[in-house]
């Protein structure tokens, strides 16, 4: 399943809107926070791209380190990453096996769609729980990294953070519309 450059703050076609008002009011609210950490993370992986660059160059041509540039490029491709898994989750865009869902009856195929978006929203609701205590750690600890840059290490734990919540919250959401009986939606631009 692939999908083009779209930004706005849609569900995928072929996945359940919600018929309750308050879970379709907070899907919009949802969507439109991923539409904005969507254009975020594009601008910093553009960013990263200009850092790695300018990494490149001072070291082949003006032969002089630059200590600061592996860390900024990983935070950022860590926040890029992390971020937008609740857009990605939106669009149904994560890995799943659809030969499974194709054979089997529309009921059964209902019940897994519960279950594994349960089962994915209490794994990462966990992993959102044990990633605000790395950042509580490293915010009140002061933590930085070990070179000689030293930036800290709060930034991209919070990055890491926030992007699990959003899926997390995205998954519960996810559930809740499977639960109450949403409706399809049909193929929307």
């Amino acid at each position: 399943m692939s999908h083009g450059f779209e930004l706005e703050p849609t569900l995928a076609p072929g996945s359940l809107q919600p018929k309750n008002a308050a879970l379709a009011l907070l899907q919009r609210v949802v969507n439109m926070v991923h539409a904005l950490v969507l254009r975020i993370s594009m601008l910093a992986l553009i960013l990263t791209s200009g850092v790695l660059t300018y990494s490149v160059f001072t070291r082949y041509f003006l032969k002089s380190s630059t200590d600061w540039q592996d860390e900024v490029a990983v935070f950022m491709l860590v926040g890029a990453t992390f971020m937008t898994t609740g857009h990605v989750q939106n669009l149904r865009g994560h890995v799943g096996i659809e030969a499974v869902i194709g054979m089997l009856p529309p009921a059964v195929n209902r019940v897994r769609a519960v279950l594994v978006d349960l089962v994915s929203a209490a794994f990462c609701a966990f992993f959102s729980w044990k990633s605000w205590a790395l950042f509580h750690e490293a915010w009140t600890e002061g933590q930085t990294t070990s070179s000689s840059f030293a930036p800290p290490l709060w930034i991209p734990y919070s990055l890491m953070t926030v992007g699990m919540t959003l899926l997390t919250l995205q998954l519960i959401l996810q559930t809740l519309v499977h639960v109450t009986g949403g409706e399809v939606a049909k193929g929307q631009k």
